[in-house]
């Protein structure tokens, strides 16, 4: 039996019979790779002499991942992005740049950051500076500040809404996916902003204190949101249609040993916001719902499941309690997994190939019986990781069969 990759994803993520685990490589913007990681990695594969990467997430500095690239390690899923992925700087009109390291990359022609005394780079929207590279950095950290962060008055102030340009550049975008690739289409559309964890962004402390003692505030900021969101989906539904497979969520409330929340702050302020737009998507489309939330999530999976999300991402295996096995019997019924692959904060960087694909083969025997589940690097792969255990790690699952 073989499968297209769009079938591969849509059969395991509804639990049917597969030919082999479907593959995610820089199908989201949280399982990419750093730009870096993806010259040396090229460079050991002997691709010296192709056209420079592009990079299309200035924020993390990622990859543009290749045909021959996504063809190599059999990577199922494409990525449906905005015009601007980062920084509000349109994805166009690519120009050469040379990195710190010396690697030569492509970048939007609107990427003109400033060089600080320390050799930084700088980024600035006005005179606000809204982002920043350290010399010799690997990413952006992005210093602008979010409405939950900047409290503002919520009878004057409204949330985003997409115009026709990017419309109509979402739907001729979607259609040359479905056309061009074979893969699942995913779409990264949430609320205008994260409602949790990035309402605060460069902020965020302020936004917590906000979050903890006012939550009438909070049930306001989320109806206003919420309800942007919707009418984005109904615009963003029209042009796309079911030329996307899955719709993509992103929020963060997990850290490493508990969920930032309780969860009766979730099921009370966070869950209703977000089940609102999520039963929209149900109701009105075939889509299936993907939440990115890294970290330390069990005692919030019910709600969650419950919210409406269908698959979950990135899986971080070393959190506490995200044993796979565990969330595999718990959890796998009603939740598909997207990632848990190997420890990117450990193994992936610091191992050697062999207990690379040790420890993938190992969480696919825990994830994959009875489909739901797509392999992924746990979050994006960053700047040090050695691109054999790169290989290792694709390769492991590329080789293996799911049980009949």
């Amino acid at each position: 039996m073989t499968m297209t990759s769009r079938e591969r994803v849509l059969a395991s993520l509804n639990r049917q019979p597969i030919d082999r685990p479907p593959i995610d490589l820089g199908g989201t913007r949280q399982s990419g790779i750093s730009v870096f990681a993806h010259a040396r990695l090229r460079r050991h594969l002997g691709h010296e002499d192709a056209p420079s990467p592009r990079v299309f997430d200035l924020y993390q500095m990622l990859a543009e991942i290749e045909p021959e690239i996504a063809g190599r390690f059999g990577a199922d899923v494409a990525g449906l992005n905005r015009r601007c992925v980062a920084f509000g700087i349109p994805n166009d009109a690519w120009k050469p740049w040379t990195l710190h390291d010396g690697t030569a990359v492509q970048v939007p022609a609107g990427f003109d950051p400033d060089t600080n005394d320390a050799g930084d780079w700088v980024l600035r929207r006005g005179n606000e500076v809204i982002a920043a590279m350290p010399k010799e950095g690997w990413y952006f950290d992005r210093l602008e500040k979010y409405p939950g962060a900047l409290h503002p008055d919520l009878d004057a102030w409204e949330a985003p809404r997409l115009d026709a340009g990017e419309i109509a550049y979402l739907a001729r975008e979607a259609k040359r996916l479905r056309e061009a690739t074979g893969q699942a289409v995913i779409a990264p559309f949430g609320p205008p902003y994260e409602l949790f964890y990035g309402l605060g962004t460069g902020g965020f402390e302020d936004w917590m204190i906000t979050f903890a003692s006012e939550p009438e505030y909070v049930r306001r900021l989320y109806d206003k949101l919420v309800t942007a969101w919707i009418e984005n989906l109904e615009a963003f539904h029209g042009a796309v249609g079911d030329r996307i497979d899955i719709l993509q969520v992103n929020d963060d409330f997990g850290t490493q040993r508990a969920p930032f929340l309780s969860v009766r702050a979730f099921r009370e302020l966070v869950m209703p916001a977000y089940r609102r737009g999520l039963d929209w998507v149900h109701q009105h489309t075939d889509w299936k719902v993907f939440l990115h939330s890294d970290g330390a999530l069990v005692p919030l999976l019910p709600s969650i499941i419950e919210m409406g999300v269908d698959i979950l991402n990135p899986v971080q295996t070393t959190a506490a309690g995200m044993d796979p096995a565990m969330l595999k019997r718990e959890f796998g019924e009603h939740l598909a997994f997207w990632g848990g692959s190997c420890d990117c904060q450990g193994t992936l960087t610091r191992g050697t190939p062999e207990q690379v694909a040790a420890e993938a083969r190992a969480h696919l025997d825990a994830l994959q019986p009875g489909g739901g589940h797509v392999f992924a690097s746990v979050h994006n792969i960053q700047a040090n990781v050695p691109p054999e255990n790169i290989v290792a790690l694709f390769d492991t699952a590329l080789n293996y069969r799911p049980a009949r």
